[in-house]
C-alpha cells in the first residue's frame, strides 16, 4: 500500500463524536515517549501529521487521520509515565476504554512499545485487557535502530516468554524505526490485506 493522501479530520474526548460512517479503524497507542507520532509521519509520509514533542504525554485527544480516503488512523493518548495531573490521567484512562470498547468501526489496534527495554509491566498489563476485551491487536516495536540484530532478537524474545505465560500464541508483531523506514512496507500492506478481506466478507467496499 502507498498512503497518498492523509487528511486530519477530528479530535475529541468523546467517543460518540467520532466520525459516524463505517470506515474501519485503526487504533495505535502505547507509553508516552515511545515514538508514536514519529511513527505515524513516517508512515503517511508527512512531517507534521502527528505532533511530535520532547515532552511526554502531546496527544490528549482521540484524532482521526483519513488516509487514502478509504480508512482512519486513530491516534490516542499515550499511558504511563505522561507529565499531567492525575485526574487528567484519569480523562485519558476513561475515553480511552470507552473507545475500544464501543467503537464498532475498530477493526485491529496496535501497541506500541520501545524495544530498547525489558517487558514493561505497563505495556504487559495493557495487552492483557484488551485479550480480556477481545479485541485484536498488533504490537509495533519501535526504534528498531538503536539496537543491534542481535540485541532486536533478544528482547521480542522476552516478549514472547512474557506473553506466552498468558495467551497460546504470541500476537501479531512488527519492528520498525521511524528513522530508516523499517517495517513500513509490511505494516501497510497488512493493513492494506486486512481492508481486503474486510471487503470479502461484506461482498462490498467496507468504505462506504
Amino acid at each position: 500500500m502507498q498512503i497518498k493522501t492523509a487528511e486530519f479530520i477530528v479530535s475529541n474526548q468523546e467517543v460518540f463524536k467520532c466520525p459516524n460512517n463505517q470506515i474501519p479503524e485503526y487504533a495505535f497507542i502505547g507509553r508516552s515517549n515511545v515514538g508514536k507520532s514519529s511513527l505515524i509521519n513516517m508512515l503517511t509520509n508527512q512531517k507534521r501529521l502527528a505532533k511530535t514533542s520532547g515532552r511526554p504525554g502531546k496527544t490528549q485527544l482521540i484524532n482521526h487521520f483519513l488516509i487514502n480516503k478509504e480508512w482512519f488512523l486513530v491516534d490516542l493518548p499515550g499511558y504511563g509515565y505522561a507529565r499531567v495531573s492525575k485526574s487528567a490521567k484519569k480523562i485519558f484512562q476513561k475515553f480511552i476504554t470507552t473507545y475500544f470498547k464501543e467503537r464498532k468501526q475498530l477493526v485491529s489496534a496496535f501497541v506500541l512499545v520501545d524495544i530498547r527495554h525489558e517487558p514493561q509491566s505497563v505495556d504487559l498489563a495493557f495487552m492483557q485487557w484488551l485479550g480480556e476485551y477481545e479485541i485484536p491487536f498488533s504490537i509495533i516495536f519501535t526504534k528498531a535502530d538503536k539496537l543491534r540484530p542481535k540485541a532486536i532478537e533478544k528482547h521480542i524474545q522476552s516478549y514472547k516468554n512474557k506473553l506466552l505465560e498468558f495467551w497460546e500464541e504470541m500476537p501479531n508483531y512488527f519492528t520498525t524505526s521511524s528513522t530508516n523506514y523499517l517495517g513500513k512496507e509490511a505494516l501497510l500492506n497488512y493493513i492494506s490485506g486486512v481492508n481486503n478481506e474486510l471487503s470479502i466478507k461484506t461482498n462490498k467496499s467496507p468504505f462506504q
